[in-house]
């Protein structure tokens, strides 16, 4: 049985939040702040956004927006992840008799959605509001006292701008990536001979998580206008209160084309980084559990 058919069990709300918070500690912070900046600041190269973001708060600067948000973004959305991909993909998969390709994208697209709407769209705008609210300079306030100014004056929806945004890129990011993931994986047994069934080496769920992962990028469109809809420095000619699809146009009128692909270099990495840790040493922990838990 592949790690991705393991029976699903409650351990994996705990393990999807310590994965995400060890993925967004160590090298996702630092290429979600590359990736905003560019997405914010469509003028700037990937090595201008670096001294951008240096000359502003140094080496810390590329974790800025880390605590609390996203540490509170990943603690929650790791779990709803997991635990809903590996519910679907396991029902899938065991019940509807799909296959692991076809298992993986719904589980993924389940598990993405869930995590938008449930903790995502509130983080991802409070985080875009770290980075991006002195884009054209002010005085900073602290991030709790932010949090609190933004809703007094726009309320709930000002906490959840682009959140709609937010779970289609969710929903294509991750079913992309556990799609990609698991066809790969097949890809890997195929070529080597190995049965449907076959478990893979670290090396290769590592392998196949990175290229699903870096494959997973063609929704950037989405993120840069996730990122524009959350920027609390808009350029003054946006139009107010502009849809996704509105964002979009608003940016491709802007920039053009290349203006809806800003940051996705960064972006390849972070989607490398995410998918190696929530997939591939997902499926490890989770197989490693299933052992454990049977002795």
């Amino acid at each position: 049985m592949t790690p991705e058919k393991t029976k699903p069990t409650a351990s994996n709300i705990l393990l999807g939040s310590a994965l995400n918070l060890f993925e967004v500690t160590t090298l996702g912070q630092p290429f979600e702040v590359i990736k905003t900046t560019m997405g914010a600041h469509r003028d700037l190269t990937f090595r201008q956004s670096i001294s951008h973001i240096y000359s502003r708060g140094g080496i810390k600067g590329f974790w800025q927006g880390l605590i609390p948000w996203a540490w509170i973004e990943g603690s929650t959305k790791g779990a709803i992840l997991l635990y809903t991909s590996s519910e679907v993909e396991y029902l899938s998969s065991n019940t509807l008799g799909l296959n692991n390709f076809v298992s993986g994208i719904l589980g993924g697209m389940c598990g993405g959605i869930a995590q938008a709407y449930l903790c995502v769209g509130f983080c991802s705008t409070m985080k875009t509001a770290e980075i991006t609210r002195n884009k054209n300079g002010g005085q900073s306030v602290g991030a709790l006292q932010y949090c609190v100014d933004i809703y007094r004056k726009e309320g709930i929806a000002g906490l959840n701008r682009g959140v709609n945004a937010v779970a289609l890129r969710q929903c294509t990011n991750w079913g992309s990536r556990f799609g990609l993931t698991r066809l790969t994986e097949d890809i890997i047994r195929k070529m080597s001979g190995s049965s449907d069934d076959q478990k893979l080496t670290p090396t290769q769920k590592i392998l196949a998580s990175a290229l699903g992962g870096g494959l997973s990028t063609w929704n950037q469109p989405l993120d840069v206008a996730r990122i524009e809809m959350q920027s609390k420095s808009p350029s003054k000619d946006r139009p107010a209160n502009l849809s996704t699809l509105g964002t979009m146009k608003y940016i491709y009128s802007k920039n053009g084309l290349r203006g809806l692909y800003r940051g996705v270099t960064p972006r390849i990495g972070l989607g490398v980084w995410q998918t190696v840790c929530m997939v591939g040493l997902g499926d490890m922990s989770k197989t490693y559990i299933a052992k454990f838990s049977s002795k």
